[in-house]
């Protein structure tokens, strides 16, 4: 049977498709090495699981890998007090004891067996795990994953607390080697509240963990790879490290979105009436189809995110601004909302800026604003639903037709509005009016090396052309007298032979309308509003 890519669970290597992550592996046994203990904290669907699953194996020749999952094994009634929870965490280990193989069953059989009592708590519970460390020739690991269905209860930050506790005597007493938590959220600083209704405040019992640095997101390098490996089984004559590049630049390496493009390249699109085949598939056209189906897919990592967008005001506002405002954030590690924003793999800290953390999460994220119940109730989008098939000709979008059309709905609308509203909001009612004109066919992104106050590129993908429009604040003359060189530096950075520019002109003098400048070989199609 041959592999596949994979989306669910953890991924296999005799069944799927699979990037490298051996040298992932080889960093964090530096870690285990120096008897440090951390947590794995990354987003949804990042390949935390699968990363732990293959660092037991990797480990297996010179530990004893101890690896549990407190979503299966350890229910909510689990952590209703402490001899429940050391009761159950007992028999837990034991069974993922006696699975690493014969060998350690038999060698630690006496310090096995729990004293299972009502007496149990966790005091007893952590001199019997002293009790196996002491016993064991290999050094004991302790792996806990989906630690995130345990944050809320007291009786694990007591467990927590005893980890530290041993982890600090672990000179004189022997306990595990190294503790790895993994989960979404980062459990070194949990939210709890204690005692009197009003009172908060942030507790640290997993204080002495140390910060995990590996980066778990995959490189184009680790992509072609993996591309090759399907090569080698398919023969498609792709061109891996193209595709590769293709394919980073909308994920920016996060695993799931990596593995669900991939997927639909390989199992939807090749095969269909526009791809007859796997070679016609695995082209930069195939590609831009399936960027097209996976960001308008309802899947759980999405529902996710939504989901927290509306659980976490704080997320919508950093988001929200991020998309339409123009206005640059500094990333601030202290800044909680910054914070849960980057631990949601909603956000990165890109050279100390905050921006999106992919192209196809922008685009999610530009959907979902703007498709509104009250967005699509505006006349501006009515005006857009109403006109769009005029702007399609033989499958090709006419962008200047759309700015004809968008400058006179724009003036007709919003013309008397305040300088300060069209300032921050043009860019977000140009994207709400081309909007339902795309749907389904296209989509678009923000150019990120030029989002800012000034300067906007909404890269437009339709039907495998590329459409690059500038939206550009009027701030003067200067601006109209950039020159021929500028212009055309503009195109030549996007291969354009023709380009387009909406200007917002807040000059009461101002001329509105859509004008075209030619210079040698190269147009600029200019809207003014």
């Amino acid at each position: 049977m041959r592999k596949i890519f994979n989306v669910t669970a953890d991924c296999k290597p005799n069944l799927h498709y699979m990037v490298d992550i051996s040298s992932r592996l080889k960093r964090i046994r530096g870690y285990i090495d120096r008897g440090e203990y951390f947590t794995i904290n990354r987003a949804r669907q990042y390949g935390k699981t699968t990363t732990l699953r293959a660092l037991k194996e990797y480990l297996k020749e010179d530990c004893y890998v101890i690896s549990m999952d407190f979503q299966t094994q350890m229910s909510y009634a689990k952590f209703r007090d402490e001899n429940t929870f050391s009761i159950a965490f007992a028999k837990a280990f034991v069974r993922a004891a006696e699975q690493i193989d014969a060998a350690i069953a038999n060698e630690l059989k006496a310090a096995l067996a729990p004293p299972l009592s009502d007496g149990m708590e966790l005091v007893e519970l952590f001199q019997y795990l002293c009790d196996i460390c002491s016993a064991a020739k290999k050094p004991v690991v302790l792996m806990i994953d989906e630690i995130d269905s345990a944050a809320e209860h007291q009786v694990f930050l007591d467990f927590l607390a005893q980890l530290r506790g041993y982890y600090i005597d672990r000179d004189v007493t022997p306990t595990f080697q190294s503790v790895i938590l993994a989960g979404v959220y980062d459990i070194r600083n949990l939210k709890r509240r204690f005692r009197a209704e009003k009172e908060h405040r942030m507790n640290s019992p997993w204080n002495i963990a140390v910060e995990f640095k590996v980066d778990m997101s995959f490189s184009a390098e680790d992509i072609t790879g993996m591309l090759k490996e399907y090569e080698r089984d398919w023969d498609t004559g792709m061109d891996a490290g193209a595709m590769a590049e293709y394919i980073y630049e909308y994920t920016a390496g996060y695993p799931f979105l990596v593995s669900k493009l991939c997927k639909i390249i390989d199992e939807d699109i090749a095969g269909s009436s526009k791809f007859p085949d796997k070679k016609s598939a695995w082209t930069y056209a195939g590609g831009l189809e399936a960027v097209k189906i996976v960001v308008t897919e309802k899947n759980t990592l999405f529902e996710s995110m939504v989901n927290k967008i509306y659980d976490f005001p704080e997320l919508r506002d950093i988001v929200y601004s991020l998309l339409f405002t123009g206005k640059e954030s500094s990333y601030n590690a202290l800044d909680r909302a910054v914070g849960t924003a980057e631990m949601f793999g909603f956000v990165k800290n890109n050279n100390g800026v905050i921006m999106v953390a992919n192209r196809i999460f922008e685009m999610v994220f530009y959907n979902l604003f703007l498709t509104s119940a009250s967005d699509q109730n505006t006349d501006l989008y009515k005006a857009a639903v109403r006109e769009k098939n005029q702007f399609i000709c033989n499958g090709h979008l006419n962008m200047e037709l759309v700015l004809e059309k968008f400058v006179i709905h724009f003036d007709d609308l919003y013309g008397d509005c305040t300088d300060r509203f069209k300032e921050e909001d043009g860019r977000r009612y140009f994207l709400l009016y081309l909007r339902p004109i795309i749907n389904g066919i296209g989509n678009y992104y923000i150019e990120s090396r030029t989002r800012n106050m000034e300067r906007t590129d909404v890269v437009i993908d339709y039907n495998g052309e590329q459409i690059v429009v500038e939206l550009k604040i009027w701030r003067g003359n200067a601006y109209k007298e950039r020159g021929e060189e500028q212009l055309e530096g503009y195109l030549e950075h996007y291969h354009l032979k023709k380009g387009y520019m909406l200007s917002y002109n807040f000059n009461k003098n101002k001329k509105i309308g859509v004008s075209r400048i030619v210079l040698g070989d190269k147009v600029l199609i200019e809207a003014v509003v």
